[in-house]
């Protein structure tokens, strides 16, 4: 946690990835985020993976440093209190992140006649409101059959919701953008992001839709090889498997050098007429000839031999592994000062991080869970919409919230 952002004020009315990964980041940061969700919990509370308890990992992850107002949603009464909340009044309030329909409840107009200077960020799946989500975006995008080995047709979704992560994080940055166009101009707005979009347009910045255009078909399967340069896995003689990646002049010399291969490789140029040294793109186009001769390099030696001879050399190289030895990793888990142990709802202790930035100027704050489901009910109506106790109580009587007891 840090504290950058300390006095904001954000409402989110979320489920799934994109919407709660917006709020994450920005509670992170320090601002102050409440979610409401449906009494009982929304689509996402009962979400896979699950403790045995049966208690949602994925949910007390996304929804760390939050806190919890459970409403019923269902009833025009408890749907004019999340109206009240996400419009809720303060310099640094009316901040609203959600991926409730455009139209409905919760539209911008609807929020907008009860705040003007409201802030909305809006996931959306497609830009014409049609249902979408990360991995019927990527299908479409045709990614699932750029990815795999070359000789099986069949389509490949990426474990990842890149989609959903890339949305979340543009839209913290979209609504940062927008409370500062606000302080400047007095002027609310409404932010749609489509996971639609967000492919499309990240396609594009990369060159995919440029490459296609101009050679009428996508880009085709090439299994671990990375496009346009050198890189891709290999094993060594202990069976072992690990990445290598020669982009710059010097990752190629290096990992030449230490592989042995400097001689092989300078008679394979001139046997081609080519210099692989400056060149990325002809390692690529000639990694048919190449292969063969890391390969071999590779499979005479261990990857305890490796390991240092790569790492003297500044080679730009990866292990293999499965996420129980990454968890042992200094660099990614065991040590990394980004993670903390930390109690959470489910009754489990495990590590769970905070900001992923670091920033050497400010102390890093302690990782705060996510909320019990309801904790903060009474304490949010009481001192974000003003409510006296008799009103918050007939609240509860009428059924309308419920705290962290489930009452």
């Amino acid at each position: 946690m840090y504290d950058l952002l300390k006095g904001l004020r954000v409402v989110e009315g979320s489920a799934f990835v994109a919407a709660p990964t917006c709020g994450l980041y920005l509670a992170q940061f320090g601002a102050e985020v409440i979610r409401f969700d449906n009494i009982g919990g929304g689509p996402d509370f009962r979400r896979w993976p699950l403790a045995d308890n049966g208690s949602s990992l994925y949910w007390e992850g996304l929804n760390k440093g939050k806190k919890s107002i459970a409403i019923d949603l269902t009833r025009p009464a408890g749907r004019e209190v999340a109206q009240r909340l996400a419009a809720a009044p303060g310099d640094d309030a009316g901040l609203f992140v959600t991926n409730f329909p455009v139209d409905g409840f919760l539209s911008y107009e609807v929020l907008k006649a009860l705040r003007p200077d409201l802030v909305c960020v809006r996931v959306m799946g497609w830009a014409d409101g049609s249902q979408g989500m990360d991995y019927t975006i990527n299908s479409a995008l045709g990614l699932p059959l750029m990815t795999g080995p070359a000789d099986d047709p069949r389509p490949v979704n990426h474990v990842l919701a890149a989609w959903d992560l890339l949305t979340g994080a543009y839209c913290a940055f979209g609504l940062v953008s927008a409370l500062l166009a606000r302080t400047r101009t007095g002027q609310g707005r409404e932010i749609r992001a489509p996971l639609s979009d967000i492919g499309a347009a990240t396609m594009a910045n990369l060159g995919f839709t440029a490459e296609t255009l101009m050679t009428g078909r996508q880009r085709q399967r090439m299994g671990n090889d990375i496009f346009g340069a050198f890189g891709r896995d290999f094993a060594t003689r202990d069976g072992r498997t690990l990445m290598l990646l020669a982009i710059t002049p010097k990752q190629w010399s290096k990992a030449l050098e230490a592989l042995g291969l400097t001689s092989e490789v300078a008679a394979l140029e001139a046997e081609l007429g080519v210099t692989f040294a400056t060149d990325e793109g002809l390692r690529f186009t000639h990694r048919a000839r190449l292969y063969p001769l890391f390969e071999r390099a590779f499979a005479q030696r261990t990857a305890a031999e490796l390991a240092p001879a790569f790492d003297a050399g500044g080679v730009t190289w990866g292990a293999y592994q499965p996420l129980e030895a990454a968890l042992e990793d200094p660099r990614l888990y065991k040590d990394n000062p980004v993670f903390e142990d930390v109690s959470h709802p489910s009754g489990l202790n495990y590590p769970a991080p905070g900001a992923m930035a670091t920033i050497p100027q400010d102390r890093r704050g302690q990782v705060k869970p996510a909320p019990r489901l309801g904790q903060h009910t009474d304490e949010v109506l009481a001192e974000v919409l003003g409510m006296s106790a008799a009103e918050i109580g007939r609240l509860h009587d009428a059924g309308l919230v419920a705290g962290g007891d489930g009452r």
